[in-house]
C-alpha cells in the first residue's frame, strides 16, 4: 500500500430492514378505531435496506425485490399483487406492482448459469426495471455471442441484453498500495481473528502473493493465510510487523481517514464511495446485488455493483458508506478515464467465513 495506514471503509447495504410494528390506537369515540400511522421515510440508505429486509420477509413469493430512491429519501418496494402492495405501504415502504415475482428473475439467473457462462459475460436482477439485466464486453464475440442472444430470447421480458466495449477483469496488477512479487492490490480493511491483527482483501491476490509489503520490494509486513477465488473473491492475511495498523479507518487520500465501525449490507440505490492504491477514491450508486462476474478464470457468485471506476492494481479496496463497510474491490470494466462499472465482494459473507471482526 502507499502508506502504512490500514484504511477502512463503510459498508454498503444490500438489503433491508426491520419492519415497523404499526399498532392501531383506539379513539375515544366508541365507533372510530385510529389508521395505524405510516412510518417515517428511511432517513438513510443503510436504514432504508434494513426496512427492506424485513418488509420482503413479510411478503413471501409476492416480494419482488426493493431499492432506494436517494434524491427523495424513500424505499421503493416491488410487489406482484396488491394485497402485498398493501402490506408495504402499511410498513413504511412505497410499493410498486410489477410482473416479475423474485422467484422469477432467480429462475432466469439459473437458466444463464446453466446455458450462458461464458467468460466475459455478468448478470445481476436491477429491481428499478424488474429485469435481469446481462452484459456481453468485447470479448464475447462470433459462436459465443450467439449462444447468449439465444439464451437471452428464450428469457422474454425477464432480461435485457447489454454489450459493453470494456473487459470484464479481476483487477489485479503489478503496482500500488500492497505489493507482493507478482502482484499489486489495494488493502481493504483492517481486521482481527483471535486478537490478532489481519487485513481483508481480494481471493484473486492472495492467490497471487504469499508475502505482501508496503512499498515495491519492501520488507514484509504480511502474509497471506487463505483466500476463495473463483466462487467468491476475498481472502485473508496476516500482519507479520508490529505498529503499522491503523484499525477502523479507511484512507480518503486528501490527508483524511475514514472511520469504519461496522459491516453492512447495501441497497440498489445507495451511494457508495471505493477507495483503492491506484485510483484513490471514487464514488457512484450501486446498481444490482446478487451478480455474477463469468472472469476468464472462473465465475464469481453474490457481488455486488456500482457505477464506480476502478483500475489495475484497486482489487482488494474497499467499499464503503461512511461508517459502515460493504465490499472488496473484485473486478470491473472500462476506467477512470472513460468510466466503468465495478463489481464487489460483500464485507459481511467475507467476515463471517473468515472467522473475523472489523476493529
Amino acid at each position: 500500500m502507499k502508506h502504512t495506514r490500514v484504511p477502512t471503509p463503510r459498508t454498503v447495504l444490500t438489503g433491508a430492514a426491520l419492519v415497523v410494528a404499526l399498532t392501531a390506537a383506539t379513539l375515544t369515540l366508541k365507533t372510530a378505531e385510529a389508521a395505524p400511522a405510516k412510518a417515517p421515510d428511511p432517513p438513510t440508505a443503510t436504514a432504508a435496506g434494513q426496512r427492506a429486509k424485513g418488509i420482503s420477509s413479510t411478503l413471501g413469493a409476492d416480494g419482488a425485490g426493493a431499492y432506494y430512491d436517494a434524491k427523495h429519501r424513500k424505499l421503493i418496494v416491488n410487489v406482484t399483487t396488491e394485497a402485498a402492495a398493501a402490506k408495504a405501504r402499511a410498513a413504511g415502504a412505497e410499493a410498486r406492482v410489477v410482473k416479475h415475482s423474485l422467484a422469477s428473475l432467480d429462475a432466469a439467473r439459473a437458466t444463464l448459469k446453466r446455458q450462458a457462462t461464458i467468460p466475459g459475460t455478468s448478470w445481476g436482477m436491477d429491481p428499478r426495471i424488474n429485469k435481469v439485466v446481462i452484459t456481453a464486453d468485447r470479448t464475447v464475440r462470433g459462436a459465443k455471442l450467439a449462444q447468449l442472444k439465444r439464451v437471452a430470447a428464450a428469457l422474454g421480458d425477464r432480461a435485457v441484453l447489454r454489450q459493453s466495449t470494456g473487459t470484464l477483469r479481476p483487477l489485479i496488477a503489478g503496482g500500488d498500495a500492497i505489493w507482493g512479487t507478482r502482484a499489486r492490490c489495494s488493502l481493504g480493511f483492517n481486521v482481527t481473528r483471535g486478537g490478532q491483527p489481519y487485513f481483508l482483501t481480494a481471493g484473486h491476490c492472495t492467490n497471487a502473493v504469499r508475502s505482501w509489503s508496503a512499498t515495491q520490494g519492501g520488507e514484509e509486513i504480511a502474509v497471506t493465510e487463505a483466500g476463495t477465488f473463483p466462487g467468491d473473491d476475498y481472502g485473508i492475511v496476516k500482519y507479520t510487523a508490529a505498529g503499522i495498523v491503523h484499525p477502523g479507518q479507511v484512507d480518503l487520500y486528501n490527508g483524511g481517514m475514514q472511520s469504519i465501525t461496522r459491516a453492512g449490507d447495501p441497497i440498489v440505490g445507495q451511494k457508495v464511495q471505493r477507495s483503492g492504491g491506484s485510483t484513490h477514491v471514487h464514488d457512484g450508486d450501486v446498481i444490482a446485488l446478487e451478480v455474477t462476474a463469468n472472469y476468464q478464470e472462473g465465475a464469481v457468485d453474490g457481488l455486488i455493483q456500482a457505477t464506480i471506476c476502478a483500475e489495475a492494481g484497486d482489487s482488494g479496496g474497499s467499499l464503503f458508506d461512511g461508517d459502515t463497510a460493504l465490499g472488496l474491490t473484485s473486478g470491473g470494466r472500462g476506467d477512470c478515464s472513460a468510466g466503468g462499472v465495478t463489481y464487489y465482494q460483500p464485507v459481511r459473507e467475507a467476515l463471517e467465513k473468515t472467522g473475523a471482526q472489523l476493529g
